[in-house]
């Protein structure tokens, strides 16, 4: 296990404080920023003064007090230089592909993605002139088969959705250092837990709006990297993020750094929860899948990867076989058991639950799914830490008796 702290760096970093000595930052919800001289004007959009040169600031699409703040912790987080934060996980994915990717150019990609990072690989960025070449994700060797002369970016989950595949960053690191090539990871599933950028990767980017923000109740995404990285990104001429304005609201980045503090926290919890039912589960000899089960195929991997003393993850997903048993159980756990609710999105207190082949995965043809080895039954959790631990692992153990996942005994 790796021994980077992600809490301790969050927590040494230099704390913002209100405008009036408040223990909160304050909001700064204006869209544009006065100068005090005419001459700065013409600075900022040269590029010679900004937040970093005199604190200039200009417009909020470019850059927001409140929002900077947020950036500036989640790069603290992650052991970056430096981060931008979007409007949603999709816009920091898209924008940071095609920062990096022009018309011609080549991406490898992971083929355990999640459904609209599929659709943005494979239908999308084709009408730009990108293509991408999808391996699996455990195979570093498959990625270096598919490398070409016109290939920019390797990209990965670290822990693939919904398979729960393991990609070994450190590997693909060294792969694309060798080959000149951009690593991008989506950390998603897993921030604090791993940190892929301490592993080798170039940029790590996040759906905010699940684990880190962890309440379900706002979109919100982040791309973390270095500081020449971010300024491509805003660069007023051609920076993706500036030009396509997924812009974070002040207020969105507020809520999320007052529960950036607990994060740790809730991660533990999601941790320790999945890995009690999921070990009843294997008892039980339900097909079940977890990184911090010993029967989980890379194991070892996964014990390599994650940073210590945060565990393996809120997220397991049980193989129903059939879409019907699928449906039956996610019906048992929500309307008889009250375990769980059927809906799509991770990391809420709550646990959530869905049929990934007809939901978070429907982007992928069938076909697809089975090489990448899903099954039409796989039902993924995202384990919540509400109630009692032990009424819950009662209350899967009678729902996967009920359709009969494991023998009435």
């Amino acid at each position: 296990m790796n021994h980077f702290n992600p809490e301790q760096a969050l927590s040494e970093t230099r704390r913002e404080f209100g405008e009036h000595g408040g223990v909160t930052p304050s909001i700064s919800r204006s869209a544009t920023f006065t100068v005090i001289d005419p001459e700065i004007m013409p600075e900022i959009f040269g590029g010679t003064r900004g937040p970093e040169q005199g604190g200039c600031f200009l417009y909020s699409r470019h850059f927001n007090p409140t929002v900077d703040i947020l950036a500036r912790y989640l790069s603290a987080m992650e052991g970056t230089e430096f981060s931008v934060c979007t409007a949603s996980g999709m816009s920091a994915i898209s924008c940071t592909l095609l920062q990096l990717c022009q018309n011609g150019d080549h991406i490898v990609s992971s083929d355990t993605i999640y459904g609209g990072s599929y659709a943005l690989l494979n239908q999308l960025l084709p009408q730009f002139g990108i293509t991408s070449t999808f391996v699996n994700p455990t195979d570093t060797a498959a990625f270096e088969r598919a490398i070409t002369p016109k290939t920019r970016v390797l990209y990965t989950e670290t822990l693939g959705n919904p398979t729960l595949k393991l990609a070994d960053i450190r590997a693909l690191s060294k792969l694309a250092k060798a080959k000149g090539v951009a690593l991008v990871v989506d950390n998603t599933f897993t921030p604090m837990m791993i940190s892929p950028a301490r592993l080798g990767a170039d940029v790590v980017v996040y759906s905010m709006t699940k684990y880190i923000n962890g309440a379900s109740d706002l979109v919100a995404g982040a791309i973390c990297t270095t500081k020449a990285m971010i300024h491509q990104l805003m660069d007023l001429h051609t920076g993706r993020v500036m030009l396509l304005g997924p812009t974070m609201d002040p207020r969105m980045a507020y809520d999320i750094i007052q529960r950036l503090p607990h994060l740790s926290l809730r991660m533990r919890e999601h941790s320790r929860r999945a890995l009690a039912v999921c070990r009843r589960l294997a008892e039980l000899g339900v097909p079940v899948v977890y990184p911090g089960l010993e029967s989980f195929a890379q194991h070892g991997l996964a014990n390599d990867l994650i940073n210590k003393d945060y565990g393996y993850g809120g997220m397991f997903t049980i193989d129903c076989g059939s879409r019907g048993r699928a449906d039956h159980l996610l019906d048992e756990l929500q309307n008889k058991e009250d375990f769980g609710y059927i809906a799509v999105s991770l990391g809420y207190f709550d646990t959530l639950m869905s049929c990934s082949g007809a939901s978070t995965s429907s982007e992928i043809s069938r076909k697809d799914q089975r090489k990448m080895g899903l099954s039409p039954g796989l039902v993924r959790f995202s384990i919540g830490y509400t109630g009692s631990l032990e009424k819950r692992i009662e209350q899967m153990a009678r729902a996967v008796r009920a359709v009969g996942l494991v023998e009435n005994r």
